[in-house]
């Protein structure tokens, strides 16, 4: 806060004449004025020290998979079926995750701030905690100085607050939160190398938490992962099953709660529409149940995320876009509607480009979410056989393509044919080389969007495809197959 002068500040003022002689000729000579500086105006408090520090962590954002000129390969050829390449390599750094740590306390005057432990690089970090969490700090002190006059006493004025004022609706974000928060927990996942900690919701009474893969993947390495809910009591988890490229995880608690669970109603993702009210909740830089709300800002965004050391397969939404704020470490929580139903999976933010040192990054007003109509039916999958289901279409797509639309490979890509013998793309007419710019009536204008519609339905549904070879624009049908199990 700038410092600035007082609006009450003394101005010089000329002190009484003595009395002088009383002489009618002779007129006194006007006394002169006495010495007097004003007072100095008030300053500012000097700023508080800095707060809290960061964890060390690599930092990732999500960007929308638009133009097939994109950053999104590291080779030429990817296979659409299931969004995987057709070797070791994924869309390039730019995408990422929202899920992040906790920072550790503020170091006072005198301490020496805490260590920092190694967090894992997958996991979105710190971006802006320092301005945060300083900003917070600094408010309240400049306020509370603000409310005090210079003996010392307050001169702020409470109002009264009556019993029936604290009431809330059940259907204020208020009493959804109330309602919302004891069934949503953070998640604590670590191994000998690397931790980090997101968010999850009940899925289920038996159990069963619904929350991103990234959030649970460095427990999977002989590591361990734990439950905290909003009344501090922690339990173990098991892993149910992962979906990498839905970025979809289901685990399990292996201790029964002391209370019994209350599952989060889920709502139907195909009926959101713009401009309908958002409530986050989650645990953003390892604030714990921490809720925010926005609105929905777009539908069916298709965005594709993953970790730039290239050690997370990529994975790919289309997406429900958010301006309620969404932070590291948000990342598998419950994205609800007005009358408190989850629509969503928070999973990805995408950055403004400030970082700092450490490339950290935090909410600009863009986040994605997995839409809960796709995730429900992954998280039933992974607990009924404990692999994911992808549906395909039969093709390598080529990303070196910067036309509009996506395009097949033109050719075998290491001994792979371009379009799979028999499968879903050669059964509907589909050649090498074939630009597709329209799936199931939307516009397709890259590769990684093309994906994003393809996981957005489920193996057996049948969809129109538009496709353009030779100039010419034709349109065919075809029935999508499947694959089990994520590519390795």
């Amino acid at each position: 806060m700038p410092a600035s002068a007082p609006a009450d500040a003394a101005e010089p003022f000329a002190a009484p004449a003595p009395a002088a002689e009383q002489q009618l000729s002779i007129p006194a000579p006007p006394p002169a004025p006495p010495a007097f500086a004003p007072p100095a105006p008030y300053g500012e408090p000097p700023a508080p020290a800095a707060p809290y520090g960061t964890p060390a962590q690599d930092a990732y954002v999500a960007q929308e998979a638009y133009s097939g000129h994109e950053a999104y390969s590291r080779q030429d050829a990817y296979v659409a079926q299931g969004a995987h390449p057709a070797q070791d390599g994924y869309p390039a750094a730019g995408v990422g995750w929202g899920a992040g740590t906790p920072y550790p306390p503020a170091a006072f005057p005198g301490e020496a701030p805490p260590r920092k432990r190694r967090r894992r690089s997958g996991l979105a970090a710190v971006l802006v905690v320092t301005a945060l969490v300083a900003g917070g700090i600094g408010g309240g002190i400049g306020s509370w100085l603000e409310t005090r006059d210079s003996s010392g006493g307050s001169t702020s004025v409470a109002a009264a607050v009556s019993p029936k004022d604290l009431s809330r609706s059940p259907n204020s974000i208020a009493g959804i939160a109330a309602r919302s928060l004891p069934s949503v927990v953070t998640i604590s996942a670590s191994n000998s190398q690397e931790s980090g900690t997101g968010t999850g919701f009940v899925f289920d009474s038996r159990g069963y938490i619904l929350t991103n893969n990234h959030v649970v993947a460095p427990s999977t390495s002989d590591g361990k992962l734990s439950v905290k809910f909003s009344d501090g009591s922690s339990y173990p988890a098991t892993i149910v099953g992962r979906a990498q490229g839905y970025d979809v995880a289901v685990i399990k608690l292996a201790a029964k709660p002391k209370e019994k669970l209350v599952p989060l109603p889920l709502g139907n993702s195909d009926a959101v529409q713009v401009g309908d009210t958002t409530i986050a909740i989650g645990a953003p830089f390892g604030l714990s149940g921490t809720v925010t709300s926005g609105i929905i800002s777009a539908k069916n965004r298709p965005v594709a995320s993953g970790d730039e050391s290239g050690g997370t397969q990529t994975s790919y939404m289309n997406a429900l876009q958010t301006d309620a704020s969404i932070n590291p470490g948000n990342s598998g929580g419950p994205l609800m509607n007005a009358s408190g139903q989850v629509i969503g999976i928070d999973s990805a933010i995408q950055s403004g480009g400030a970082t700092d040192s450490e490339g950290q990054s935090g909410s600009v007003g863009l986040g994605f979410a997995i839409p809960i109509n796709q995730a429900e039916w992954v998280a039933s999958t992974l607990i009924q056989t404990g692999k994911p289901i992808y549906p395909i279409i039969g093709i390598l797509r080529d990303d070196s393509y910067t036309g509009n639309g996506a395009k097949i490979a033109s050719g075998p890509v290491q001994g792979q044919a371009a379009v799979t013998a028999n499968g879903p793309a050669a059964a509907a007419g589909l050649q090498a080389g074939d630009v597709i710019t329209e799936f199931a009536g939307v516009p397709i204008d890259s590769g990684p969007t093309l994906v994003s519609e393809i996981w957005s339905h489920r193996p057996g549904d049948k969809c129109s495809v538009t496709y353009i070879r030779n100039g010419q624009t034709h349109t065919t049908t075809l029935t999508l197959g499947s694959r089990v199990g994520d590519a390795q």
